[in-house]
């Protein structure tokens, strides 16, 4: 199972970057407007892959854990809402990708009406960067998602330690963070934002 994960994630990963490579490729000709199209193109990429990974990671997750609460609701109804909140926790790479994914497409024109906005070529390749960046923290959310599977059959043995179990899943999480920050200020300043 292990080794499927991370097959599909190289071949994510090898697919990226041969879009990346055809996108910079066909970015080095045309004038200035389809040179500022192509690198919208590349900033949907980015926004494709920032969404794409932290939602397959976030499936993962949450599948993980679901499988956990399930059981353990099955014995124990009354613990379902202290599951629930362990099992969706998982989710929250997903809306790291979302917002990256809805702020790109913002600084680029794509939402709200800008159309008329010229993206360079750095704003374009970084986008990419940006969505990559995002994209492999969220791979967190598998990770948070075993650590939620975890504290859900801890809260079916003792359901006095769902707090603790809450803390210790939101710890990966903090990588996801991480990206997201970093995503952010690469977007300011980049003046995508």
């Amino acid at each position: 199972m292990i080794k499927k994960r991370k097959a599909a994630m190289m071949v994510l990963l090898l697919a990226a970057m041969f879009l990346f490579s055809a996108g910079i490729a066909s970015a080095q000709e045309g004038d200035e407007a389809t040179q500022s199209d192509q690198n919208k193109m590349l900033v949907i990429l980015g926004c494709a892959i920032a969404i794409g990974i932290t939602g397959i990671s976030s499936a993962i997750g949450l599948a993980l854990a679901g499988s956990s609460a399930i059981a353990v609701t099955a014995e124990k109804p009354n613990l379902f809402g202290k599951c629930l909140v362990l099992q969706v926790l998982p989710m929250t790479q997903s809306v790291y990708g979302l917002l990256t994914a809805i702020l790109l497409m913002m600084g680029a024109g794509l939402l709200g009406g800008g159309s008329d906005v010229v993206v360079g070529s750095l704003a374009g390749m970084g986008a990419v960067w940006i969505g990559l960046a995002v994209g492999l923290t969220g791979i967190s959310a598998i990770n948070q998602g075993m650590v939620a599977s975890a504290s859900i059959s801890a809260v079916g043995r003792n359901p006095d330690v769902a707090a603790r179990g809450i803390i210790f899943t939101v710890m990966p999480e903090t990588i996801a963070i991480f990206g997201l920050l970093v995503g952010i200020l690469l977007m300011t300043g980049l003046g995508l934002l």
